[in-house]
């Protein structure tokens, strides 16, 4: 099998039953320490803000980047106005879907879609599919991070950007894997990390820094295949000093694992040369 018992590290939260069945699948020796838990914002006074402002019609587009930030919203919206009032307002501006997964919410709302954005679903693809349109005062649904180098985009091609984030990302309740996690990277102890979302290094190296062995951690993934689930994971990676080693043909799990699992050994081979 592709891995032939390399030991795999996942970092994956919600999917990571599945996650580490598809690395067993592919011959590896997997530990998935789950990093992340997604958190409604407890104070959102943004979310009610630009609630108040999309009911009274003031925007055209509405850009969606997540399923889960999209369904989160949507959720903040129930807790003010009737339930249905952010799914009716979509249907009164022109929605822009980030991917599948907010394609797939919009889809069981029966909300249309007048831009689908293609893979691998970064910025640039967002700017690129909403090129040349008419509508100049845009709402941004945030992810996890704020959308920085997107909304610089916007607002360079003259339009007035909200942004409208509605979770963050905290620890999980328990850490305890997370930090053997840190231990087994520091002690060299993992041949494959597999990341899905950028958020999973940041606290892998946070906990790093808090037990006293982010060096240790970095030098330890210097030796580590470190392979990213797509574009947008790998810039994020750039911005904690690492490089991705690989990226799948679409930003997928089952692709990031398949395809991971039959490129490692040439890439640990070059890599520890």
């Amino acid at each position: 099998m592709p891995f032939d018992g390399l030991r795999v590290l996942s970092l994956e939260s919600r999917r990571s039953r599945e996650i580490e069945r598809l690395i067993r699948a592919q011959g590896g020796d997997p530990f998935v320490a789950p990093s992340m838990r997604e958190i409604p914002l407890e104070n959102n006074p943004q979310a009610f803000s630009f609630g108040e402002k999309f009911l009274a019609g003031e925007f055209q587009m509405m850009i969606l980047l997540t399923g889960v930030g999209t369904r989160l919203l949507n959720q903040v919206f129930e807790t003010r106005w009737p339930a249905g009032t952010f799914v009716d307002g979509l249907r009164k501006v022109t929605v822009v879907a980030r991917g599948s997964k907010p394609m797939a919410v919009l889809r069981e709302w029966n909300v249309p879609a007048a831009v689908a954005v293609p893979e691998p679903n970064t910025w640039r693809e967002v700017l690129a599919a909403v090129d040349g349109r008419p509508e100049k005062r845009i709402a941004v649904q945030e992810y996890g991070r704020p959308a920085g180098e997107l909304v610089a985009g916007l607002r360079e091609r003259g339009a007035e950007v909200t942004t409208v984030p509605v979770y963050q990302w905290d620890f999980p309740e328990d850490a305890a894997p997370l930090r053997e996690a840190v231990r087994r990277v520091a002690a060299g102890e993992v041949d494959v990390l597999l990341l899905t979302t950028s958020v999973q290094v940041a606290h892998l190296l946070k906990i790093a820094a808090e037990l006293g062995c982010e060096d240790a951690v970095r030098g330890g993934l210097k030796r580590t295949m470190i392979a990213s689930v797509g574009p947008t994971t790998s810039e994020a990676l750039i911005d904690y000093g690492l490089r991705a080693d690989f990226e799948p043909s679409h930003p997928k799990m089952g692709f990031l694992v398949s395809e991971a699992s039959a490129a490692a050994h040439r890439i640990l081979e070059e890599k520890r040369s």
